[in-house]
Formats: structure tokens, C-alpha cells, sequence
């Protein structure tokens, strides 16, 4: 090869090491841009999620919203709408008007390429305050207005009850970025009908949830119509950027998008006067009305941290699951606190190191704090998941690090313990090792459950009620590595969700007291997710099942039959809970 070929080939070589670099180097700057771009736009999406949870910005929408609406008269012919006017649900309207006469309202949303979503509005706080009183006055208290949809929910409102001249209501369930037709069906309470249209174009989501879910399994007609417009609440997707609850109807399709400051909202709560109650993070409980306005934001103060669950007591008060920061030994999730609602004073309820002093001092000190990633050197002895106040003033809980189901007897005034459920060889040696009710047959025991459910039936004789819940058939327990998980017949320790010689269950026992037993009178197979995930009863044969760890949610019969199912992509882990609310009398009639 000659001088000057050489030197050509060399310098081409030259160029394309020098090319290659410089695309290299423009490569991992774009990236790096972009990963600054992204940042930044978690942190002014944060900082805008931080300011809608403020009184001052839900005064400033209050504000703004009335001198809108009552610039000029508000007819059927001159409607006033505002997309997500409190900045509490990304796809919601405002809707406002008049009529002559005193009527109800109906409103179907459609999108081209999705299913219209139809329902009934509650239009006015007089017609919610209705459907309130008559739950009161159901024999058993199942009305549960606003609530998870059960068998017996049985609460009924006459058309005329909750008729009105004034409508204000939200129409939930624009679909994101595409033309929406509202159509809003306005009958007056002698059969007349008039129909409006309101065409919208749905926001953008402020998360990257998917508009519809993939469905594994499509619900048939009967199971669509069992659900009605209930909605699901997908309570934890957790994320590392912003996170959110968000609701899906039967057909899998997004009808809201409800941010939180940070962590999860556990549950919903509806109380006496209307407002829906949820975490907004592990220091907030807010109170949110049938508008999306948040009318209470309690701070929980520098001392507890809530995790995983709770309850409303009778007096409208949150009982809940909570860790003491200031505890000397780095004990978690071993409290249970009380909210009050009205003033945001929080008080200790029980501490169970002092309850269980003996077990405690026997497990190793270790563990984390789910619900503070920062922490280090916790002691996670116990771990409550679930409490259920009962209607004796008691309170069910679930410990998750004993496989134990556990009632505490006056939970707010002197608590004792009163009966656990499970395998007792995990307390061999405690003090409390001889409360464990007796087992009625041969059944397998729970291993790590969750979501556990207290249900009542006026069937039963007085001292009976079912327990169901989510059973993960996981055994471990960090805090004691020296416990066989094993010995106990058909629990897993795999700690995989994939794995395919294991899977959870939904389980059922009947508690009877007045005999100290339990008995299991329902099982079914579900997939495996050794942690989280949440069961519900919504109808005499139909139950939802959250299988967390695999971002999968479905309804099955019974018998375990799949009756739907749908799959969410998973933000980090896995989805805490799934329940199914009806909120009837709160958004819908």
C-alpha cells in the first residue's frame, strides 16, 4: 500500500473513531438532557400536586369557579363547565345549571373507539344528604352510601327525593386528549325529558396510566351490569415520580385520575356529612366533597406516620394503623392512632410493644419501613396491614409478620386482647398464645394475609360474622428467621411472584364466639403475590381480587371462576389494593 493510501485509509479511520465518539458523545447527552428534562418535570408536577393540597389554593378555585359560574344566568341552555376545577381529578367537569322545575340528571360520556359510561348525578347536597338518611335507617346499617359495593347494599331513594332545581355535580371519566360528547338527560318529576350536549376535549393525564387497561379476560354482560357505573379504585401503584389514585370503569377504561402528594391512598371513607375521606400521604388525611373540593387536609404532625389502613369510627373520627417516629427502639407499624376529623388532633389509641411485650422482645431487631424508604434500623416485629372496627367497639387487625388475624377488644378506651386466628405455633411460649380460637376442620391457615373484611349477616345468631380476605400463602417473617414456615400445610416461601409451584387465595372462615371457633366455608385459587393485594365481596356471587405483585386485578365467581380480568402495567412494584366503590350519594345517584 503507498504513502498516500495509507494516509487516506488512516485518516477515514481517523474520521470515523472521531464520528463514532462525537455520536457517542451526542448520544449520552441527549440522554442525560432528557433524564434532566424528566426530573424536572416530576419536580414542577410535584410542586403543582403540593399547592392543589393547600386550603388556599381550593379557596382560590371556590372563588374563581362562582365568579364563572354566576357571570350571567345558568339555564339548560347556558351551562357552565370547568374541567377538574379543584385540581383533584384530571378528567372530571364541573357541570352547573338551573330548570324551571325540580328534576334529576343523567349523562352519558362517549369517545370514539371507547364505550359511552352513563350515570345517574347527584346533583345537589339535599339529594346526597337523602341517600345518607336512608342508609341510616337500613335495618342493618349495609347502605353504606358512597361505599364498596356488597350483596347488601340495599339502599333505595325515590326519583323525587332527590330532584332539584339546581344542579352542581361532576361528570367523572372524560377520556384523555380526544373529543368527548356529554350528553346530559335533564327528566322533571313528571316523566319529561330534556337532553343537552356538551362536546370537550379530555386533558391530558398528568401520569402515564393507560387510557384501558389490557383485559386478559372481558367481562360478559351480566358482570357489567353487576358493576353498574361502581368504579375501581387502584389504591398504590406506587411510583418513584408522582403518584395518583386512580378509578376504572367494568370496561377497563380510565374515569379518573385523582393525584396524591406522595405514597398511597389506602382506602376510601364516606362520612355522615358527605365527604369522602383517604391518605394523601403517610402525614395527610383529607377530606374530599362530591365536587372534588378538599375541605379538610389534616397534617398528622412530626410524631406518627400512617401505613396500610383505616377506619371510620362512629363519631366520624379515622382510626389508624400508624408508626411513632420518636419511638426510641425504631419499632414500626406497631401503633394504632386516632384522627380526630374535626379539630386534626391525633392521639394514641394502643401501642402493641406494650400489649405483646413478651413476643416483641422475642423477634430479631430488624426490618425496614415500607412507607419511609429513607429509614434504616427499623424493627418491624408485627406489621399491621389491615384494621376493621366491629360493631362491639373492638377492632380486627391483620399482622402480616405472624400470619395472625387478631381482635382487640375497646380499641379506643382500655385495649385488651381478645382472640387471635391463625397458626398458634407462631406465639408458642407468648402469653397470649392461648387466645387462638380453635379451628373447625382440617383447612390450611393464613401465611402473610391482607385485606382482611369483617362482614355481618342478619342470618347469624348474635356472636357469628365472616372474616375474608386476601390469603398470599407466603411464609416469612424477617423478625424470625427461626420460625419453619414449612410445617404448615400449604404455605409457600417462595418469594417470587413468578413462581409457578405457588399461588394465593381468597379465603373465607365463619367466626362463631360464642363457641371460640372459626371455620373456613369458602377457597379459591387466585395467581401468587407473596406481599400486598386486596379481595372484596361485591355481589352474592361475584368477588374482586387484587393480585398486586403481578398487576393483575379480576372477578371471579364462587367457585373461582374468572369472570374478568384486567392488567395493569406497574409503576414500580405492584399495586397495594383494588376495591370497587359504588359511591352512590356521593357522586352518583
Amino acid at each position: 500500500m503507498s504513502t498516500a493510501v495509507r494516509s487516506r485509509v488512516f485518516k477515514i479511520s481517523a474520521a470515523a473513531v472521531t464520528a463514532a465518539i462525537a455520536i457517542g458523545l451526542c448520544l449520552f447527552s441527549q440522554d442525560d438532557v432528557s433524564a434532566s428534562i424528566k426530573e424536572r418535570r416530576v419536580e414542577r408536577l410535584n410542586a403543582q400536586i403540593e399547592n392543589v393540597y393547600t386550603d388556599e389554593y381550593q379557596q382560590m378555585m371556590d372563588t374563581e369557579i362562582a365568579d364563572e359560574r354566576d357571570a350571567k344566568e345558568r339555564t339548560v341552555d347556558s351551562i357552565y363547565t370547568k374541567v377538574n376545577p379543584y385540581g383533584t381529578n384530571t378528567t372530571s367537569m364541573y357541570v352547573y345549571f338551573t330548570t324551571d322545575q325540580a328534576s334529576t340528571v343523567s349523562y352519558t360520556v362517549s369517545a370514539e373507539g371507547y364505550p359511552d359510561y352513563t350515570a345517574n348525578a347527584i346533583t345537589s347536597d339535599e339529594a346526597a344528604a337523602a341517600y345518607r338518611e336512608a342508609a341510616a335507617g337500613d335495618a342493618d346499617g349495609s347502605g353504606n352510601v358512597g361505599g364498596t359495593s356488597t350483596a347488601s347494599q340495599t339502599t333505595t331513594v325515590s326519583s323525587n327525593d332527590i330532584a332539584s332545581t339546581e344542579h352542581e355535580f361532576l361528570v367523572l371519566g372524560l377520556i384523555p386528549k380526544v373529543k368527548n360528547t356529554i350528553t346530559l338527560t335533564i327528566t322533571d318529576t313528571d316523566g319529561n325529558a330534556t337532553t343537552r350536549t356538551i362536546e370537550q376535549t379530555g386533558p391530558k393525564l398528568l401520569g402515564e396510566e393507560e387510557v384501558r387497561l389490557e383485559q386478559a379476560v372481558a367481562p360478559d354482560e351480566s358482570t357489567v351490569t353487576t358493576l353498574g357505573n361502581g368504579l375501581y379504585a387502584i389504591l398504590g401503584n406506587d411510583s418513584n415520580e408522582q403518584d395518583f389514585m386512580y378509578y376504572y370503569d367494568a370496561n377497563g377504561v380510565t374515569r379518573g385520575e385523582i393525584p396524591v402528594l406522595y405514597y398511597r391512598s389506602h382506602r376510601l371513607l364516606f362520612d355522615n356529612d358527605g365527604i369522602m375521606w383517604f391518605s394523601a400521604s403517610t402525614k395527610h388525611f383529607v377530606g374530599m366533597n362530591r365536587l372534588g373540593k378538599l375541605v379538610k387536609i389534616i397534617n398528622l404532625g412530626d410524631q406518627y406516620i400512617l401505613h396500610h389502613d383505616y377506619a371510620l369510627d362512629s363519631d366520624g373520627n379515622i382510626v389508624s394503623l400508624a408508626t411513632d417516629l420518636k419511638h426510641s427502639d425504631h419499632a414500626v407499624q406497631d401503633q394504632v392512632i386516632k384522627v380526630d376529623t374535626d379539630s386534626g388532633e391525633v392521639s394514641l389509641l394502643v401501642d402493641f410493644g406494650d400489649l405483646f411485650p413478651d413476643y416483641k422482645q422475642s423477634t430479631d431487631h430488624s426490618g425496614i419501613d415500607e412507607s419511609d424508604p429513607t429509614a434504616t434500623n427499623r424493627w418491624d416485629w408485627i406489621h399491621f396491614n389491615t384494621i376493621q372496627l366491629m360493631d362491639d367497639g373492638s377492632a380486627l387487625l391483620s399482622a402480616r409478620e405472624t400470619s395472625t388475624m387478631i381482635k382487640i377488644n375497646d380499641i379506643e378506651g382500655t385495649p385488651s386482647l381478645d382472640y387471635m386466628i391463625g397458626e398458634p405455633s407462631v406465639w408458642n411460649g407468648m402469653d397470649a398464645q392461648p387466645s387462638f380460637l380453635t379451628k373447625v376442620g382440617d383447612s390450611g391457615d393464613t401465611g402473610g394475609q391482607h385485606s382482611i373484611t369483617v362482614q355481618y349477616d342478619s342470618s347469624l345468631e348474635d356472636g357469628q360474622y365472616y372474616i375474608y380476605m386476601f390469603d398470599n400463602d407466603f411464609g416469612y417473617a424477617m423478625t424470625r428467621p427461626d420460625f419453619d414456615w414449612t410445617m404448615i400445610d400449604g404455605i409457600s416461601t417462595a418469594q417470587s411472584s413468578k413462581d409457578e409451584n405457588s399461588n394465593s387465595q381468597f379465603r373465607k372462615y365463619l367466626v362463631d364466639e360464642n363457641a371460640g371457633t372459626y371455620t373456613e366455608v369458602q377457597d379459591f385459587d387466585v395467581p401468587y403475590s407473596p406481599y400486598v393485594s386486596s379481595a372484596q365481596e361485591l355481589s352474592d356471587d361475584l368477588n374482586l381480587v387484587d393480585i398486586g405483585m403481578q398487576g393483575l386485578f379480576g372477578v371471579y365467581d364462587d367457585d373461582g371462576n374468572l369472570k374478568a380480568q384486567y392488567k395493569m402495567v406497574l409503576s414500580s412494584g405492584y399495586i397495594y389494593r383494588v376495591y370497587q366503590y359504588g359511591f352512590r350519594g356521593f357522586y352518583f345517584a
